[in-house]
């Protein structure tokens, strides 16, 4: 599986890391050094997630959070567990009550 998001098509961003060394000026040193730059990747934020798609069906997708914060993608919907009925405490509607001025 690659590390992009399926949605928005977000992968990963080359950066750097940086070495310092050093006391920082405000701790009372001369202030902090870059003594050495590695490149590095960085991976976005993928998560598995149950969507619902355009024609109804129901798939397993890796997005990123941002999309799924944003409501980007529509969430499974679960369906409701069979639940039984009480068939013998039927409650029939009662009439209106009318009142009559005298």
């Amino acid at each position: 599986m690659s590390r992009v998001c399926e949605y928005c098509g977000k992968g990963r961003t080359l950066g750097n890391q940086m070495t310092t060394r050093g006391k920082a000026k405000y701790l009372g040193g001369f202030g902090t050094k870059v003594t050495g730059l590695t490149r590095r990747a960085f991976q976005p934020n993928l998560q598995r997630v149950k969507i619902t798609t355009a024609n109804g069906t129901n798939k397993t997708v890796r997005i990123c959070t941002q999309c799924i914060r944003s409501g980007a993608v529509q969430k499974r919907v679960h369906t409701a567990p069979f639940q039984m009925t009480d068939t013998k405490t039927k409650v029939k509607a009662k009439p209106a009550k009318t009142t009559a001025k005298k």
